[in-house]
């Protein structure tokens, strides 16, 4: 089975990423930053904004288009309600990010098996696997920038500039900043250029380097025409937004320079490789290739050291540091299938076994958390229950049994084997933890009477109504509706906006709508309350 998968390594990328979440990954609810990307897909199509972005109605400038145009013409093909419809073009781009990591290791002359290890780390990465529904514009302006880099790579390497390579990294940078801006410029890119010129050392002529540097310009100004575009037929809104985003890098979420260095703990079950990958006087005699080892090193330092750098900081800022850390760390994976059979030490076998030993048993406990879901295994549920729970126990058996052998090679793909269960078998119980009087807006779309929102209703739950809810606040103050009967959906009561509408209409509540999947993670925003106007 290793054989076939080596034998076509992209293949099983893609067919990894897609059979691990292609089908459940809808379980997950629909996070704020995606639900904002989804409203705007959804008023493109509706509304036909597809360049003046709106969300809700609103000019949305904060995010460049690309990725919601992408996302829009899965929701035409699909359903704009269609969750996994929707989710399916980030899940590409994650598949991307594993193939991508592949090529370039192919090109730092790593062996294929090797190279394939990398691609599977990337993949298996909490926060890569996190950011795809986290932040959607990330895992596209940093999968579009990966493409570029690979391109990048081979330009500096042979010291020419071909034109099918120089057109696609243009291509590829123009599309990395038309999804999110100079991003990851800054957090990929750069460390790159920087680690590259290190490592390996700058090839080429003044003229080289001089074509190399046009069409990096090209590229950026290629991707920036909308941001043009948007300030030349918005100028005041483009300003205004701009103005204050601009204001967050040093005044919102800031925190200490340090905030950053736990960064290894996000790539999850890599988190232990991960550690003592980063250890290069441990490392540096225990690799094939040092030159490539010290460059996907120096690439993730610096990375983190960047991203220091600026005063406002969020974990998933971190997504691109792991890209380079999932070839760091396949340094490590690969001397272990290497040597660790050589290997008598304890303190270089005990890492190995806690790393693989703690996969092991949580996936032989996994039956465990039945006793947690006991009141929703019935029918079909109890069926896929035992079936996740009896997989994953064969796989935590034959993890101690090829740990025991010091087969760290099969280790490692059942490793790979326990987190595509969990995500094909496991990941729909999450919907299990949903509170019994969960109420979806989409039923109140039904209804022929118009509805408000007074302030504070989140992105998600317009969504989740399935069109836009017009504002009563203004700038100007209360908007009151010509309308004798109406809705008004809320999210935190405003006393001085009721007591106005009070003067004017009967105000009766109706219901409350929770969008929480969970009581152990409640947010007070996603409860909303409707209530029922009509004119006196």
């Amino acid at each position: 089975m290793i054989k076939q998968i080596e034998k076509y390594p992209v293949l099983s990328l893609l067919l990894f990423v897609i059979i691990m979440l292609g089908f459940t990954i809808d379980a997950i609810p629909v996070s704020i930053m995606e639900a904002r990307n989804f409203i705007s897909a959804r008023e493109m199509l509706t509304d036909n904004n597809w360049i003046l972005t709106t969300m809700n109605g609103n000019a949305r400038y904060e995010k460049p288009p690309l990725p919601t145009w992408i996302t829009a013409g899965f929701g035409y093909l699909f359903g704009m309600g269609s969750v996994l419809a929707l989710r399916w073009p980030a899940l590409l781009f994650l598949a991307s990010i594993g193939i991508s990591i592949y090529y370039l290791s192919k090109a730092l002359e790593l062996p294929k098996a090797h190279s394939l290890i990398n691609g599977f780390i990337a993949l298996t990465s909490f926060y890569i696997i996190g950011i795809t529904i986290e932040a959607t514009w990330d895992i596209y302006t940093h999968g579009f920038m990966l493409m570029a880099l690979v391109q990048l790579f081979f330009l500096f390497q042979k010291g020419k500039t071909p034109l099918i390579r120089s057109l696609l990294f243009v291509i590829f940078i123009a599309a990395s900043v038309l999804s999110k801006g100079p991003v990851s410029l800054y957090v990929l890119f750069l460390p790159f250029v920087i680690a590259y010129g290190i490592a390996f050392k700058f090839k080429g002529n003044l003229l080289h380097f001089l074509k190399l540097i046009s069409l990096l310009v090209f590229g950026i100004t290629l991707g920036s025409w909308w941001y043009l575009y948007v300030r030349t037929a918005d100028p005041a809104t483009f300003m205004a937004i701009a103005e204050r985003e601009t204001s967050n890098w040093h005044s919102y979420n800031v925190r200490p320079f340090y905030y950053y260095w736990s960064f290894f703990v996000q790539s999850g079950i890599w988190t232990v490789p991960a550690l003592i990958s980063l250890f290069y006087p441990y490392l540096k005699t225990r690799v094939n290739n040092l030159k490539a080892y010290r460059f996907s090193l120096l690439w993730t330092l610096i990375a983190v050291i960047l991203l220091s750098l600026i005063p406002e900081k969020k974990s998933r800022y971190l997504m691109p540091v792991l890209i380079p850390l999932a070839i760091n760390i396949g340094f490590y994976v690969n001397y272990l299938i290497r040597e660790f059979k050589n290997l008598s030490t304890k303190k270089e076998t005990f890492p190995v076994y806690f790393q693989f030993g703690l996969i092991g048993l949580i996936a032989l406990l996994f039956w465990c958390i039945g006793f947690s879901l006991g009141p929703f295994l019935t029918g079909v549920v109890l069926l896929r229950f035992i079936l996740i729970s009896a997989v994953l126990l064969v796989i935590g058996f034959f993890i101690f049994k090829t740990l025991k052998q010091k087969n760290i090679k099969a280790t490692f793909y059942l490793t790979l084997s326990f987190m595509l269960s969990i995500g094909f078998l496991a990941l729909p119980f999450a919907q299990l933890q949903g509170q019994p009087s969960y109420l979806p807006l989409s039923q109140l779309s039904n209804d022929t009477i118009p509805l408000y929102s007074l302030g504070g209703v989140s992105p998600e739950a317009i969504y989740n109504y399935g069109e836009k809810i017009p504002s009563l606040k203004t700038e100007e103050g209360l908007m009151v509706p010509s309308e004798k009967t109406f809705r008004v959906l809320t999210s935190s009561l405003d006393p001085e906006a009721f007591k106005e509408l009070n003067t004017l209409f009967t105000i009766e509540f109706k219901d409350s709508y929770d969008l929480n999947f969970s009581s152990n993670n409640h947010r007070a925003r996603l409860v909303n309350h409707m209530y029922l106007l009509t004119r006196k």
